[in-house]
């Protein structure tokens, strides 16, 4: 038997060196080498590390769609971002920073589902006092859960076949060792190794697992890459720790989209679903202060109306400083460059703060018309009407296109009381022309940057 290897493996593609580089030759991540001792060892056919299962192949035409049981959890936000439910028999991955609420999230699903599933807790960071003081606080007392406090996975896999559960939940995988492999907790080795032989086990036996995983400090998935890859289902849970709120989002879901997210308030009492995010977000806005403007973003199939602020002040400093809270960096500089060429407005001797309230992160170009309202209210100080809302994505020759899912936005604009709604000019003469569409009461056409830049003076007009 030969003795123990020395490798260096990387984190982001599973490249494997026998000495430590700065740079992947594979995928080109810098600083992503990370030291593994194993030890080679014949696998046999049979193990379901191998992934072998001796089928036959099979023609693809006679091939039946099968019909996935979802089980509800009874938390509507997180049955809207699973899809409806967990899917017997799937792996799910949930991350997120230390302390954003994971362990709380699940405990409430525990109290959910714990009278009618059995379902096997297995903590690895927590003893069992810990978990039932957790329980206590959230009045949580599932009356068939297992509790089983432990790191070694072969002892894991014992108790599982003891217990027999229909969800099982590991907190966390980076705790979790197996005996198989020298090197130590966390590492990619024993990762990867537990993570593969947990979704071999229960894929077998049609048992949901829920894998709660550790985040890195640049946002990212601690582990290798390939983790994302092996579950069903990746779920990020965000939010600031100075508010209150919770978002969580479907970064991967083979049974669902990718698009949706869901919303919680952190309680005492534990996550309470929002089911009126906008309400929320929108909540404490000041009225009458320049640099404020409203936007309709969708994620998914849900519209949210949020808040995007900007502060433009003069700088004394020869490099202004540019930050981005919420909104794409390289966003925000590309619209600052567009308006300094269309509307000659110079931001080169200010400092640019933009910020999306509540910690919302948006990727919808369709922000891009409030983000240039905002901007330019602030370096005018002219506040933008209170019962205003912007929808546009910009154009480098300063024009506005079209968004989709314009007329849910609008009817969420209008659920929640705007009154006048801005949206790209084109694209209501298409809906006209082609749909038959009448455009809604309130509803303004902005054809360029020249038309936002135009709202501003009419509202200084009217002040005056």
């Amino acid at each position: 038997m030969k003795g123990p290897k020395t490798v260096y493996t990387c984190t982001e593609c599973d490249y494997q060196s026998p000495k430590w580089l700065g740079k992947c030759p594979s995928c080109g991540a810098w600083n992503s080498f990370e030291e593994e001792t194993y030890t080679d060892t014949k696998v046999s056919p049979a193990s379901p590390a191998a992934g072998a299962s001796g089928e036959k192949a099979v023609l693809f035409r006679v091939l039946d769609i099968p019909e996935y049981m979802r089980c509800p959890t009874g938390i509507s936000e997180l049955d809207r971002v699973l899809g409806g439910g967990l899917v017997v028999g799937s792996a799910i991955l949930l991350a997120g920073e230390p302390g954003i609420g994971k362990s709380t999230l699940l405990m409430q699903l525990c109290g959910r589902l714990g009278d009618e599933s059995k379902i096997m807790y297995v903590s690895g960071e927590e003893s069992r006092s810990q978990l039932k003081l957790r329980a206590n606080r959230l009045g949580v007392d599932p009356s068939q859960m297992y509790v089983h406090s432990e790191v070694l996975l072969e002892n894991i896999l014992k108790e599982y076949e003891s217990v027999a559960p229909d969800i099982i939940i590991i907190d966390s995988i980076q705790t979790l060792v197996s005996q198989s492999i020298t090197s130590g907790a966390g590492s990619v080795t024993q990762v990867r190794e537990c993570a593969n032989r947990l979704i071999a086990r229960i894929k077998a036996d049609g048992t949901s697992l829920i894998i709660v995983g550790h985040v890195n400090k640049e946002g990212g998935i601690a582990g290798p890459k390939v983790l994302e890859h092996m579950v069903d289902a990746v779920l990020s849970f965000e939010g600031e720790r100075s508010q209150t709120h919770r978002i969580v989002r479907a970064i991967k879901n083979r049974f669902g989209s990718t698009n949706e997210i869901g919303v919680f308030d952190m309680t005492g009492e534990g996550l309470i679903p929002v089911d009126n995010p906008s309400a929320m977000l929108l909540e404490g806005r000041p009225e009458g202060i320049s640099g404020s403007c409203a936007v309709c973003i969708m994620e998914g199939t849900r519209p949210i109306i949020a808040e995007v602020q900007a502060l433009v002040t003069p700088t004394s400093y020869p490099a202004p400083r540019r930050t981005a809270d919420g909104i794409d960096y390289n966003r925000m500089c590309l619209i600052l460059a567009v308006i300094e060429k269309r509307l000659g407005l110079r931001f080169s001797s200010c400092d640019v703060f933009m910020n999306v309230v509540g910690g919302m992160k948006i990727d919808d170009p369709a922000a891009d018309a409030a983000i240039i309202l905002a901007l330019i209210s602030s370096m005018k100080d002219i506040p933008v009407p209170n019962e205003l809302i912007a929808m546009g994505e910009i154009g480098l020759a300063g024009e506005f296109r079209a968004v989709p899912s314009v007329h849910q936005r609008i009817s969420e604009a209008k659920r929640l009381g705007f009154t006048q709604i801005a949206v790209p000019l084109g694209q209501m003469k298409r809906d006209a022309e082609k749909n038959g569409i009448k455009t809604p009461e309130g509803v303004s056409g902005m054809r360029g940057i020249y038309d936002a830049l135009r709202i501003l003076a009419q509202t200084q007009k009217s002040e005056e």
